[in-house]
């Protein structure tokens, strides 16, 4: 150590009544994270710059330097405000540099002091100390001495409790009898904050400080224990929980020697025998040892446990190999159909010819059915008639509204609540591989950022690919081949063309009146009656109520609606039955009224007399074929064509078509040069509220047109469907046996139609082609000359005069 000047030395009695000559300026290092008492030895490690220099210049001049703490921990170079001022002056002991220039001292706390001025503050802080005597505390009394036995005891207490209570602690805290000194001694071991030990610091009197720090001791005290009662109690949790594993291992043991078995070792045989009778694949068998072995090394109340077990229940339970035994009867299948179903022929003839291919080549993969058509029409009743015949089990799912592809493929098993799709949750709930799956509302699918069922779905229903339908959930083949899926739509415009490619599509067209009469009498007047409480010979309802019904009640192309009134009239007898009244209850035209109120429909006032620039067409809608009347007037303008009545791109394209073949055809057709000029041509068709489009109606809006340009009325008993082309060619169009049945509805009776249609009169009903004449025609010219009548005289003078009052 370097020497220094007397004058500039301070002096302090030491703990052997020895004069100590100390500096009065002393280089400052601040300290973090600790306060420095009297007499307390612990090593440094000083990185920070100025730390450094202070350390090198205290060895190199007297050996002491001031260490005082920083207030706030987290600031690397902290300013003179932001350092407590008092602190203690400590003597180096040791000094070693490391290899990094971090340097590792030795210090030991000799006096507290308090900083007067800082001398020096940019390399390195030099400060001017004043040393702080402390207040002696004199003799000590009983009550010191009751404080300070508190102190050791708390403080042995505590390194008790942290298992760090030594035989040497004890005899040094026996040794202390300076208040001072145990208070100093304890609160350097104490897990104080750094507020509070500057509080112990600055207090000057021994009794006061001591007794400071057995308030904080006490506080300690309560806190180890607590910390100890929590670690207690954690570490007895455990113990039980492997107190309890060895022990259940112990019982299994001792069952297996004595013969018997716990419930978790019969759980897991129980699942052992189940993986066996399912007959699964061997990749599903395989899979399913291998999770049944990882539960039974889980502990059974775990949550994986949980999982693993609901996926064995599926696993066991599907019928990998379960079918039903297919008893095919030609002949009582197509009992079983006329039966159940009135005509529909054309459907009743597919079906057959399936079951006669099953029977002669068992293993021929199953057929994908699309029925489409109307509602109510029977498409899911088919599906059931089918099951009967085939005596297989029956399953039906909706598709109307799906968004999720999860759906179809099922959720994967990480997620909480995974289930498998719909599929297999169908084939699980029947228990069989091969049943008659009916999936109703194939048309209403949707898809999101949830996926694309309908693309899901081309997996299931391929059958060159569905013997191998892997679910998310189960995650293994399933072969679906053995499955007779038959799909529902009331149109295959929604329906994505990959989709419908691997459909069979049947059209269900719907049924003419006669054939709604029929189906009334065999299956909705008995059904509605055994489902009301009332007999056969209770309600009759004649041959003229059921026709007005029909006619004038509803106006479907299916039968729904029919069996609603109906419905109406069973549950209106039963109400009077239930009242007290007696005797049969006929339901005649007479008094049908009663029971249903005033008719809905009158198809015959519906129907308008022959105008000019009012013709009929015919359209084809979700709900069946409907008539659709067009109106064409001429208004005051430049030739301009308006069209109204929400037409969709391809009716406004036949309506320019139409007005660009009669202006083509001026001569021919007897229209005035001039009037394209000053006079601007409106077409028209009314219900506003309701889209409409599609190619069928451009001979209709011709017609109108040309009725108006030449001043001539159109046949109000003719309706006509076709597109026409600039030349005057009539297209063909489709769902003629549709638009047939909603003329017949309608009350008309000659129908216009294309010449290339001829063919699809084969399947128009034989009923419906003796009520309705059907002219083919190829080019517009024969249209006009059919549909258009010649103006009388008569006619030209109530028009002239209608004009001359308006």
């Amino acid at each position: 150590m370097a020497e220094t000047d007397k004058d500039d030395l301070i002096s302090i009695i030491g703990e052997d009544e020895k004069i100590e000559e100390l500096p009065k300026t002393l280089p400052l290092m601040p300290v973090r994270d600790i306060v420095i008492f009297t007499d307390m030895l612990l090593p440094l490690f000083v990185g920070r710059e100025k730390s450094v220099r202070a350390v090198e210049e205290a060895v190199v001049k007297s050996g002491f330097l001031f260490l005082a703490t920083q207030k706030d921990p987290g600031i690397e170079n902290p300013k003179a405000d932001e350092i407590y001022s008092f602190g203690t002056i400590g003597r180096i002991l040791r000094v070693l540099k490391l290899p990094d220039g971090r340097v590792k001292t030795l210090v030991q706390g000799i006096a507290r002091a308090k900083i007067i001025k800082y001398v020096r503050k940019r390399s390195l802080y030099r400060v001017q100390v004043e040393i702080v005597k402390e207040k002696p505390a004199g003799k000590i009394s009983i009550e010191v001495e009751a404080l300070m036995r508190n102190v050791r005891e708390n403080s042995i207490k505590i390194m008790t409790l942290r298992g760090e209570m030594t035989g040497e602690v004890g005899t040094i805290l026996e040794d202390i009898k300076d208040p001072g000194k145990l208070a100093d001694l304890v609160a350097s071991n104490l897990r104080l904050k750094i507020d509070e030990s500057q509080i112990l610091l600055e207090i000057l009197d021994s009794v006061k400080r001591l007794k400071k720090v057995n308030d904080f001791l006490s506080r300690e005290v309560e806190l180890s224990a607590m910390q100890a009662k929590i670690q207690s109690n954690v570490k007895d949790e455990i113990s039980k929980n492997q107190r309890d594993y060895f022990l259940r291992e112990q019982v299994r043991a001792i069952n297996k020697e004595l013969g018997e078995q716990d419930e978790r070792t019969e759980e897991i045989a129980e699942y052992e025998k189940k993986i066996k009778r399912a007959k699964m694949s061997k990749d599903a068998e395989k899979e399913a040892t291998k999770q049944l072995k990882r539960m039974g090394q889980m502990h059974p109340e775990s949550a994986e446990s949980s999982v693993i077990r609901t996926y064995l229940d599926w696993l066991v339970e599907m019928p990998w190999n379960k079918s039903t035994k297919d008893i095919i009867d030609i002949k009582h299948a197509k009992k079983v159909l006329d039966r159940d179903h009135y005509a529909l022929n054309k459907v009743k003839e597919r079906i057959l010819e399936y079951l006669s291919v099953r029977k002669l080549n068992p293993k021929m993969k199953g057929p994908i059915l699309c029925f489409v058509g109307p509602p109510g029409v029977g498409k899911t009743s088919l599906g059931q008639a089918i099951a009967k015949a085939l005596k297989r089990k029956f399953i039906r799912i909706s598709l109307g509204g799906i968004r999720d592809e999860a759906e179809i493929r099922g959720h994967r098993r990480t997620y909480i609540g995974a289930l498998p799709g719909r599929i297999l949750q169908g084939l699980k709930q029947c228990r069989t591989n091969n049943p008659i799956f009916m999936m109703d509302e194939i048309d209403k699918l949707g898809s999101d950022f949830r996926g694309d069922p309908s693309s899901a779905l081309l997996e299931a229903l391929d059958p060159e690919q569905n013997f191998e339908f892997s679910d998310h959930y189960l995650n293994l083949p399933f072969d679906l081949s053995k499955v007779m899926f038959i799909l529902t739509a009331n149109l295959t415009d929604t329906i994505p063309s990959a989709l419908l490619d691997r459909m069979e599509v049947i059209s269900l067209s719907g049924y003419s009146e006669d054939e709604k009469k029929v189906i009334a009498e065999m299956h909705l007047i008995p059904r509605q009656i055994k489902e009301n409480g009332l007999k056969r010979k209770t309600v009759f309802v004649s041959d003229g109520a059921l026709k007005q019904i029909i006619t004038e009640y509803t106006a479907e192309a299916g039968v729904r609606n029919l069996e609603r009134k109906i419905g109406a009239l069973c549950r209106k007898t039963a109400r009077k039955i239930a009242e007290g009244e007696k005797g049969s209850f006929k339901i005649t035209r007479n008094n049908l009224h009663k029971y249903l109120g005033v008719p809905k429909y009158m198809p015959e006032l519906d129907k308008e007399g022959s105008q000019v620039g009012l013709s009929t067409g015919l359209a084809w809608t979700q709900v069946g074929g409907e008539v659709m009347y067009i109106e064409a007037s001429l208004v005051g303008g430049k030739g301009e064509l308006i069209i109204t009545g929400q037409l969709g791109d391809v009716m406004q394209e036949s309506a320019r078509a139409a007005l660009s073949y009669a202006k083509a055809n001026i001569s021919s057709l007897g229209i005035k040069k001039n009037i394209f000029e000053n006079m601007d041509m409106h077409i028209h068709v009314p219900a506003g509220a309701i889209p409409k489009d599609g190619p069928s109606a451009g001979i209709a809006m011709a017609t109108a047109l040309i009725s108006t340009l030449t001043d001539r009325p159109v046949n109000s008993d003719v309706a006509m469907t076709g597109e026409i082309t600039l030349r005057g060619r009539v297209l063909p169009i489709g769902g003629l046996k549709e638009k047939a049945l909603g003329a017949l509805r309608a009350g008309i009776h000659t129908i216009i139609i294309p010449e290339k249609n001829k063919k699809d009169l084969a399947e128009i009903p034989i009923s419906v082609k003796r009520k309705i004449r059907f002219i083919p025609v190829g080019k517009m010219d024969e249209v006009l000359s059919i549909s258009m009548e010649k103006r009388t005289q008569k006619t030209k003078r109530n028009d002239s005069r209608s004009r001359l009052e308006t």
